[in-house]
C-alpha cells in the first residue's frame, strides 16, 4: 500500500487539528510556497514574509513531533509554483495511493482542489479545518428565506449556541450589544501599550522572496517582524492584549490617531486567520480576564471584542460562502474609476488618507475604522471600481484572506453588493473624521469648508454621492434624513458643492 498525502495550506497552521494527534509512518504532509499564491494579487512584503515564516516554523514543529513533511520553499528546484503541479510531483515521488486535504477558506482554492480531485485516479477525502464556530452555510440557512439579513441576529445565535456572555437564556448585563459605547475619540490618555512584544528575524524568508522575483510592495524590517508567526508567539500576544489593551479596547476601538497605529487593538487577526489560534480560546481568554478584573475591564470592553470574533468574523465567512462566486462581480453603483496612486505610495495632501495608507504600507495593517471610514469611505465616494478596491485590500493587509476581506470590502465598505452585508452605504464627511481622529489637525484641506479654496474633499464628495445615486438609494429608510437635508438645501449651495465635487473627481490623482 502506498503513502497518504495530506495537503496543508498556508492558512491551515492548526497544530491541534485531529490530523496531528498521532504520527503515522505512511502519511506525508506537504506544504508549498508558490508564486501561484504570491502573485494572484500584488501583496505587501510583510504578508508574504509572514506566511512563509509561519509555514516554515509550523513544518519544523511537525517534523520535530515525528511527522513526515514534504516542504517546497519558493526557490526549490522541484517547485513548479503551481498547487496542482506540485501535488502531481509529490504523488509521483512518494508513490501516493490516497490524497487528503482540509477545506480551503478561499473559493478559488476550493474550486481548484475540487477540479483536481475530480481527475485523480486515486481515492481522496476532504476534512474540516476544525477552526470555525459555524458551518460554511449556516448564514445561508438562517437568512435564505428572510427579508432582512442582519449580523446582529447571527451574533445572538452564536452567543446562545456557545453560551458566551450568557446568563441562562439572557445576555449578561441584559444587553446584547454595547456598540454605542464603543465610539470614543482617543486624546492621548490612557497611554497606548507598546506592541513590539514579539519580534522575529525573517531575513532568510525575505532573501528567498527577493530571489524569487515575486512582485510585492510595502515596507519591512527584516530583523523585527512584529506579527506573531508561531502558536507560542500568538498566545503571548493574546496574553499581552487581555492584560494591557482589553481594558480600553471597546471604548476606543473606533478611534484613530496619527501617533499610534495600533492603539488598543489585539493584533491577533493574522494568527487567527492562519489558525495558530482558535476563536474560542481567544474569546475565553478575554472573558476570563474580565471576570478576574471586573473593576479594570468592563463588560462593554469585552463584549465589543467578543462581537468581532464570534459575530462579525463568522458572519463574513457565512456571507462569502453563501454568495460566491457571483459576489466577486457585484458592482451596484457601476463604479469604474481606477485607484489613485496614493493608495500605493501615501503621497497625498489628504491627511486622513495619507496616515491610513502609510500605516498600512509600514505595518501591513490598519484597524477596521481606518479601513471602513477612511480608505474605504474615500474609495466609495470617489467611485473606484470595486475590483481595484478588493485587490488593494487583499494585497496590503497581513490578515486579508478573501473569505474575510471581500465581504468587508465589496460589501460593508463599498456597498457594491447593494445591501447584502450593510443596511446602508457607510460614508461620512470631514465631521466624522474630526470626531474620531486627530487627522484633520494640520491638514492641507479645511475640514469646515464644503467648497472653495482648500475645502475638504470629503465634504463635497459626500453630498454629491447622494445626489448622483439618488435613484438607487432614496428608498433606503436609513438614509431618509440625508435626502431630507438635500431637499431643503438651497439650490445655489448645492450647485457650488456639486461643482466642487466634480472638480475633485476629475483631479483625483492630484488630491
Amino acid at each position: 500500500m502506498g503513502a497518504t498525502l495530506r495537503l496543508i495550506l498556508g492558512d491551515q497552521l492548526n497544530e491541534n487539528h485531529s490530523w496531528f494527534k498521532h504520527t503515522q509512518e505512511q502519511v506525508v504532509y506537504c506544504m508549498f510556497e508558490m508564486r501561484q499564491e504570491t502573485d494572484y494579487v500584488k501583496h505587501h512584503i510583510q504578508k508574504i514574509t509572514a506566511f512563509f515564516a509561519a509555514m516554515r516554523r509550523f513544518a519544523n514543529k511537525l517534523q520535530a513531533k515525528g511527522h513526515t513533511v514534504y516542504y517546497l520553499k519558493i526557490n526549490d528546484i522541484n517547485n513548479q509554483q503551481s498547487l496542482t503541479a506540485n501535488l502531481d510531483g509529490a504523488i509521483k515521488q512518494f508513490k501516493v495511493s490516497r490524497f487528503e486535504y482540509q477545506m480551503p477558506d478561499e473559493y478559488r482554492l476550493d474550486d481548484q482542489l475540487k477540479s483536481y480531485c475530480n481527475q485523480l485516479s486515486i481515492p481522496f477525502q476532504v476534512y474540516d479545518t476544525e477552526h470555525f464556530l459555524s458551518d460554511r452555510l449556516d448564514v445561508k440557512q438562517m437568512f435564505e428565506h428572510k427579508k432582512q439579513i442582519l449580523m446582529e441576529t447571527f451574533y445572538r445565535e452564536m452567543r446562545r449556541r456557545y453560551h458566551i456572555l450568557m446568563d441562562v437564556d439572557k445576555p449578561v448585563g441584559d444587553k446584547w450589544n454595547y456598540d454605542a459605547e464603543n465610539r470614543n475619540k482617543w486624546k492621548g490618555s490612557p497611554g497606548a501599550p507598546i506592541h513590539d512584544i514579539v519580534t522575529t528575524d525573517v531575513s532568510d524568508e525575505l532573501a528567498d522572496i527577493k530571489a524569487s522575483k515575486a512582485s510585492y510592495f510595502g515596507n519591512i524590517e527584516a530583523k523585527k517582524l512584529l506579527w506573531p508567526i508561531t502558536r507560542e508567539q500568538a498566545l503571548q500576544t493574546l496574553s499581552f492584549f487581555t492584560a494591557n489593551a482589553l481594558p480600553f479596547f471597546g471604548m476606543y476601538q473606533d478611534a484613530m490617531s496619527k501617533k499610534e497605529p495600533f492603539l488598543f487593538h489585539s493584533r491577533l487577526s493574522f494568527a487567527l486567520n492562519v489558525k495558530l489560534l482558535h476563536p474560542l480560546e481567544v474569546v475565553n481568554a478575554a472573558i476570563e480576564a474580565w471576570q478576574q478584573q471586573p473593576g479594570i475591564i468592563t463588560l462593554p470592553q469585552v463584549e465589543g471584542f467578543v462581537r468581532q470574533i464570534i459575530g462579525w468574523r463568522e458572519y463574513m465567512r457565512g456571507i462569502y460562502w453563501w454568495k460566491m462566486p457571483d459576489y466577486a462581480k457585484l458592482n451596484y453603483f457601476n463604479h469604474d474609476t481606477p485607484l489613485p496612486h496614493y493608495f500605493w505610495d501615501g503621497d497625498t495632501k489628504l491627511n486622513c488618507v495619507k496616515h491610513a495608507v502609510n500605516n498600512s504600507l509600514d505595518n501591513a495593517y490598519a484597524h477596521h475604522i481606518q479601513r471602513l471610514m477612511v480608505t474605504g469611505n474615500f474609495a466609495l465616494m470617489a467611485g473606484i471600481h470595486p475590483d481595484e478596491v478588493d485587490a488593494w485590500y487583499l494585497g496590503i493587509y497581513i490578515d486579508a484572506i478573501e473569505w474575510v476581506e471581500m465581504p468587508n470590502t465589496r460589501g460593508m465598505s463599498q456597498y457594491a453588493d447593494g445591501g447584502i452585508v450593510g443596511s446602508k452605504p457607510y460614508l461620512s464627511s470631514a465631521n466624522y473624521m474630526d470626531k474620531m481622529s486627530d487627522y484633520c489637525n494640520g491638514c492641507y484641506y479645511d475640514k469646515s469648508k464644503k467648497y472653495g479654496d482648500k475645502a475638504c474633499p470629503f465634504n463635497s464628495l459626500y453630498w454629491y454621492f447622494f445626489e448622483r445615486n439618488k435613484t438607487l438609494l432614496q428608498q433606503n429608510n436609513r438614509l431618509g434624513m440625508m435626502f431630507n437635508v438635500l431637499a431643503k438645501m438651497q439650490t445655489d449651495e448645492k450647485v457650488k458643492i456639486y461643482e466642487q465635487a466634480v472638480w475633485y473627481l476629475s483631479h483625483l490623482e492630484s488630491l
